[in-house]
């Protein structure tokens, strides 16, 4: 609407012209004023709003109004003032007589609303409890009458707060307060506690009382300026108020007027704020998109680290997780610039975080991408985690450098088998570590469902078009609902691949029919297996199908563990939900009779998948025991899959620790291993290049890579690992060089880290930093983090710091177009070190297949051993000379990569003859675990 035409539509309901002195002294003035006052806040705030709109295109300001009354009169207004302005208004129109709760109600559910910026009431006076006030978010409160907004005007916060608007229309009318008597008549609550702060602020002195007051006749007479905030009575006559005296009316029916103002005594001039007060509303809604494009934009930092004590001897891991006392993760995720919106609270400790952040920060620069790998792993552990927990402890707590980590989500398998929890360790973990390593947020739960739901799909469609006629088939897929028939929308889709484009189910031929509800899959060629979370050796091989009800459909199969899913993979891979949906449809399970791939898509499962994922797609976040935020997101094993936490939680932690912070992040067990796929999988995925390699090794592993006797779990080292032998350390070395020249094979800075055990000499850890420098790496540092927390890291940190600053000539190890097999003979030769590669007849059919159906361009994601360089477990070192045997190759086509299987890999662990279970209990009293490690 024009301006002109808004202020012609508006004067039926605002007061006669008023000339420019804003209606202070002038006896015959009617408000003109207000009238002049408004028009120029509206075109001030219309100017405002363009300039933000030009700056953010995409900007669409929403202002919702909750009114419990029937004056339309008051909606039209504020809907034409909010048109020229340039505002989006939804009126919430309840009943008259609706109740506190049920408009509490209503504030609750535009308080979540994302499309909602400001909030504001028009309800009867008697609605405006506390109540109903505070359940409006401050952030949002446009009215400012929250005890939030109140607190800080009263604090002389003005940049932070939002005045009522009835006040600020008051306030607007009146000028040189100095010295005047102010009297504030039926204006109580949260407008009538603003107005007396900001007049007396002005320097004048404010009386308060309610029309029934005794003393009300001496009070008006003696007022300089009376501010009226309810209906005046009519036995209360004009004539109490002394000639000359300015009178404010805000009261609530001050639209309609149903009082006739200052007819009776022509001794005193009367403004109206109405209009005003509406135009200073849509001036806070201006306001309130500037603090909200404030707070959309990357914020500083205003982290409270957690104070840590160690103690010595070092107590158990759980025991040091319940000594600390984690902040609550809201205010966490408020320390590190997380909005309220963008966060899914899981408990006291635990969010999800919503990718939403990734659109609001999408301009903000990435910071520092820091990988940590590991030498070949031994049963004694190299520590990873710990070393990932150590370093951001060291950064943000000792160095003032914001720092993120992201971690994998620990499988239940290791948890209650052999290897335990993958919290970090020591004074270097994320807390609390029962949460971490127990359930989460439920999202290999959710993996596991999404999962057997394509198993079980698979097998049922086998049994439907065995024992059905295409018609009988064509019936079920497509039936008639209330008269009609119809296919969904993944059918259509599904028509649109076989080359049918028709709508209309009644029109499809026998033969289209057959095409569309045969699927044809031949049982020899699935390839997708159940899952379960859970170590169970008995589960690799199992048989399917054996009940009557079956009729005879049977097969061999068998149960993976949940993290050695596809859907897992996609998971850690995936770009957005979009992405995700399309990798779930992509995830070829077999094929059909023909020779041609059928999908998750075929199948008509895609849409229940991506819904049983939409939340196990947000990263988990947690903290560290010195207070420092840590995602925890995605859990594929490295050794069946490709061992990397999600390549979301990495690109929402780079955009929220700014340019200059670092996120640190770990690659599943060896370098060869882990980092390999990091680099060739993973970061093609994402696009991300990491500045810098943290490759961790002990002394003591490096003794049993040198020649070392075996070791048992559970039972007592050997001399050989607790006593100073140099030579033993010095030829297992050997494997940590050979880790440095793979890193070097991406063009990435390597830093060792060598996490120091009390057993290790000064001469083994220099021996170890010195052969290190040696063989290339930038630096190499002993670190004491699991004894003394960020404090014992603190040097590897800064070296971390400086190697990101090094060039960095990142490279991939090979190109996508090269065949497959040429792809898995450069991994095998330049990483693990083989003489050449030997595939099984059965590994050279599928690979032949593979490029036949158009998949040869993907990268490879080996599945090997994570104990040797090689396909032998028991070779320690840097074994040479070996063929490496491929056994079989999958495809895993939805997260994007082939896999070869090496050797006799199995992708299902099995429980150990004493599992950690024996010592996990639950107190039935206190309700905590005990035994987790």
């Amino acid at each position: 609407m024009r301006t002109a035409a808004l202020w012609r539509c508006l004067a039926p309901v605002l007061p006669a012209a008023l000339p420019p002195s804003r209606g202070l002294c002038g006896r015959q003035s009617r408000g003109g004023g207000a009238v002049a006052a408004a028009r120029k806040i509206t075109e001030n705030a219309k100017k405002s709003l363009a300039s933000l709109k030009r700056e953010n295109p995409r900007l669409e300001p929403t202002l919702a109004i909750i009114q419990a009354h029937n004056d339309h009169l008051i909606q039209e207004i504020n809907q034409k003032f909010a048109e020229e302005v340039g505002l989006r208004v939804i009126h919430i129109c309840l009943p008259e007589g609706s109740s506190k709760d049920e408009i509490v109600d209503e504030i609750l559910r535009l308080n979540e609303d994302p499309n909602v910026q400001g909030l504001a009431l028009d309800l009867p006076e008697s609605l405006y409890s506390s109540k109903v006030l505070n359940a409006v978010k401050p952030e949002k409160d446009v009215d400012g009458l929250s005890d939030a907004n109140l607190g800080r005007l009263v604090r002389g916060d003005a940049y932070d707060c939002l005045v009522p608007p009835t006040a600020c229309a008051v306030m607007e009318l009146l000028e040189d307060l100095g010295g005047k008597t102010v009297l504030l008549v039926g204006a109580g609550g949260a407008t009538g506690a603003a107005l007396q702060c900001m007049l007396q602020r002005e320097g004048a002195a404010t009386l308060s009382c309610w029309w029934k007051a005794p003393q009300l006749q001496t009070k008006l007479h003696h007022a300089d300026v009376v501010v009226v905030g309810s209906t005046k009575p009519d036995d209360v006559p004009l004539s109490w108020i002394k000639p000359g005296t300015t009178i404010i009316s805000c009261s609530r029916d001050l639209l309609s007027e149903k009082h006739n103002r200052g007819q009776e005594n022509n001794h005193a001039a009367e403004n109206t704020v109405g209009s005003l007060a509406i135009a200073m509303r849509m001036q806070n809604m201006v306001k309130n998109m500037e603090r909200w494009i404030r707070s959309q934009q990357h914020r500083k930092w205003d982290l409270r680290c957690l104070k840590l004590q160690p103690l010595s001897p070092v107590p158990s891991d759980i025991e040091i997780s319940r000594a600390q006392s984690p902040k609550a993760v809201d205010v966490l995720a408020k320390e590190i610039g997380l909005l309220t919106d963008e966060i899914e609270i899981y408990g006291q400790t635990k969010a999800k975080v919503r990718l939403s952040l990734l659109e609001r920060l999408k301009d903000q620069p990435d910071g520092k991408y820091v990988l940590v790998a590991g030498i070949t792993p031994t049963p004694l552990g190299e520590g990873k985690s710990t070393v990932t927990i150590g370093l951001v402890q060291a950064l943000t707590a000792h160095l003032n450098i914001n720092s993120f980590a992201c971690l994998r989500q620990p499988s239940q398998g290791p948890t209650f088998g052999v290897k335990g929890g993958a919290a970090g360790g020591g004074y270097a973990q994320v807390i609390p570590m029962e949460e971490f390593n127990l359930h989460l947020t439920g999202d290999i739960h959710a993996i596991t469902a999404a999962n057997n739901l394509l198993a079980a799909a698979i097998d049922a469609r086998i049994l439907h078009e065995n024992t059905q006629s295409d018609k009988a088939l064509y019936n079920r897929l497509v039936p008639v609902v209330n008269g009609v028939r119809g296919f969904s929308a993944i059918q259509l889709a599904r028509l649109r691949r076989l080359g049918i484009n028709k709508t209309d189910p009644e029109t499809l031929t026998e033969d289209e029919i057959s095409k569309f509800v045969r699927l044809d899959i031949d049982p020899s060629t699935i390839t997708w297996q159940r899952v379960v979370d859970t170590n169970d050796r008995f589960l690799r091989k199992i048989t399917v199908g054996q009940a009557n009800t079956e009729k005879g459909f049977v097969r061999q199969a068998q149960f993976d563990i949940a993290v050695a899913s596809e859907i897992m993979a996609i998971l850690a891979l995936t770009t957005s939900l979009q992405d995700m949906k399309e990798r779930l449809g992509k995830m070829v399970v077999a094929n059909d009779k023909k020779g041609e791939p059928v999908t998750a898509e075929d199948l008509g499962v895609t849409g229940a998948l991506a819904v049983l994922m939409k939340d196990a797609i947000k990263p988990t976040l947690m903290q560290t025991l010195e207070g420092t935020p840590v995602f925890v997101h995605a859990g594929p094993f490295a050794n069946i899959a490709h061992g990397n936490s999600s390549v979301l939680a990495d690109k929402i932690a780079l955009k929220l620790v700014g340019e200059k912070g670092f996120v640190v992040t770990e690659a599943g067990f060896g370098a060869d291993i882990g980092m390999e796929k990091f680099f060739n999988i993973k970061c093609r995925a994402s696009g991300l290049v990491p500045s810098v390699v943290v490759l961790v090794a002990t002394v003591r592993a490096l003794k049993m890579h040198g020649g070392g006797p075996n070791v048992t779990a559970g039972a007592p080292l050997k001399k050989e690992y607790t006593e100073e032998n140099l030579q033993l350390v010095a030829d297992g070395c050997c494997n940590l060089q050979k880790q440095i020249q793979i890193t070097q094979l991406f063009g990435v800075p390597v830093v060792v880290a060598l996490n120091v055990f009390k057993t290790d000499s000064p001469a083994e850890i220099d021996l170890v930093c010195k052969i290190a420098k040696q063989s290339g790496a930038f630096d190499a540092v002993p670190c004491n983090h699991w004894s003394a927390g960020g404090r014992g890291a603190v040097k590897l940190a800064q070296a971390v710091e400086k190697a990101a600053n090094q060039k960095n000539s990142f490279k991939y190890l090979y190109s996508l177009e090269l065949p497959i097999v040429e792809k898995i003979r450069i991994i095998a030769q330049k990483v693990y070190g083989a003489q050449d590669i030997e595939l099984s007849p059965a590994a050279q059919s599928q690979v032949d297949r593979y490029t036949r159906q158009g998949f040869g361009n993907l990268p490879i994601c080996m599945a090997k051993t994570h104990l040797s360089l090689s396909h032998q477990p028991e070779r320690k070192g840097v074994p040479t000379g070996f063929i490496l045997p491929i056994s079989d190759v999958r495809a895993s086509i939805g997260a994007g990569f082939i896999y070869p299987l090496v050797g006799t890999m199995s992708t299902m662990p099995g429980l150990p003859t004493r599992p950690c279970f024996y010592d996990i209990d639950l107190d039935p009293v206190t309700e905590q675990v005990k035994g987790l490690f």
